[in-house]
């Protein structure tokens, strides 16, 4: 299966270029950004729960393990299993809980994924803030990376503070400078991430510096 990636247009490229010449030469220096979508709301959700506080590596692999272990994960594959079988593919019982716990209000109608996909950023990410092991942070990634929406901008992500910090030489990024960033990048906010996560990688040319205190960072 092909991959599929956030689409975002050369009108939104220009858009954050004309708004804003930092970070319109940051968008130079890194140019097109390939991101992975997940387009499946449903395995998202499970894929997000699964890697929180592990590597992207061990992710990976257990994500593997499930699939060998369920095959197509969907809420009727989650539920045919116990806690301890998704436990046995490298998750934790809390985990196990919570995929188990999304996957029961899927098939008794008490979550609609279809209403989340038409809902507004706010709307949806305090919707999917309700499930089990869903926060604010992890909403917003499923909105990008699963939805494609075009205005998420993250505070709560360590990534797009280093990449402000990297771009605009900041040594601290507070909810107020951060606010006038977001005011002046939407309506691409998403767009905006992709470019702040590829500088803050610390491989983009003329981009290697943190200005951050080196305790704080």
């Amino acid at each position: 299966m092909a991959s599929k990636y956030f689409e975002y247009s050369n009108e939104a490229v220009e858009f954050l270029k004309a708004k804003d010449a930092k970070l319109g030469a940051a968008i130079d220096a890194v140019g097109h950004v390939y991101r992975e979508l997940d387009d499946d709301l449903f395995s998202a959700v499970v894929h997000t729960i699964i890697g929180q506080q592990i590597s992207t590596a061990a992710q990976q692999t257990v994500w593997r393990r499930m699939q060998e272990k369920l095959g197509e994960i969907t809420p009727e594959s989650i539920n045919d299993a116990s806690v301890d079988s998704l436990q046995s593919c490298g998750i934790t019982f809390r985990k196990a809980e919570y995929i188990k716990d999304f996957a029961a209000k899927i098939e008794a109608g008490e979550f609609d994924l279809d209403a989340v996909e038409r809902m507004s950023d706010a709307e949806a990410i305090e919707a999917l803030c309700s499930l089990k092991g869903i926060g604010k942070w992890t909403a917003e990634m499923l909105l990008l990376f699963c939805l494609n929406r075009m205005d998420i901008l993250s505070f709560g992500d360590l990534g797009i503070h280093r990449g402000m910090r990297m771009v605009y030489h900041h040594r601290k990024v507070t909810r107020q400078l951060f606010e006038k960033y977001r005011r002046r990048y939407s309506p691409y906010g998403s767009v905006a991430s992709l470019y702040l996560w590829a500088i803050s990688h610390m491989d983009v040319p003329g981009y290697s510096r943190d200005y951050a205190p080196k305790k704080a960072r």
